[in-house]
């Protein structure tokens, strides 16, 4: 077992969802800490609630692309590179993680009477999706241990 499935399996252990897991991996990753936004990536959790819509790992790693490229605020602009990391997460996730015929919702990856709860396979793709994020931040000028926007934008 790797580092990243510890990390995840610790933040699991503490009931967090698979979207509070990615956007905990990323505040840790950054030295900080955010309970009310964790709190608020519970929303995202088992396609929001249902099991119909996005899973929560692919929703919640959406979130942390935008912590850091997004725009938060006036006299802030949205980074160039958050939509077209987006579209590389979403055709990434859809190849690795989608369920049959690259369906992204929970129920097509985990089967519609799969329970609500999470489970084994939602922390492997966490820890992979939490890779890619890290790929894709790293590959368009983002260190994501800092996270001060980079000045280029």
């Amino acid at each position: 077992m790797d580092d990243m499935m510890i990390r995840v399996m610790r933040l699991a252990s503490q009931g967090l969802y698979c979207s509070q897991i990615m956007m905990a991996l990323a505040l840790e990753t950054q030295g900080r800490e955010n309970p009310g936004l964790i709190r608020s990536l519970a929303g995202l959790a088992f396609g929001c609630g249902m099991g119909q819509g996005v899973c929560g790992v692919l929703s919640g790693a959406a979130c942390v692309l935008a912590l850091y490229a997004g725009k938060g605020g006036q006299g802030e602009e949205e980074s160039p590179s958050l939509m077209p990391m987006l579209q590389e997460l979403n055709e990434w996730f859809a190849g690795q993680c989608g369920g049959e015929s690259g369906g992204i919702t929970c129920e097509a990856i985990l089967g519609a009477d799969a329970p609500r709860t999470p489970q084994q396979k939602c922390g492997e793709m966490a820890g992979a999706a939490f890779g890619k994020v890290v790929e894709l931040l790293t590959a368009h000028g983002f260190d994501p241990a800092d996270p001060e926007r980079p000045d280029e934008f």
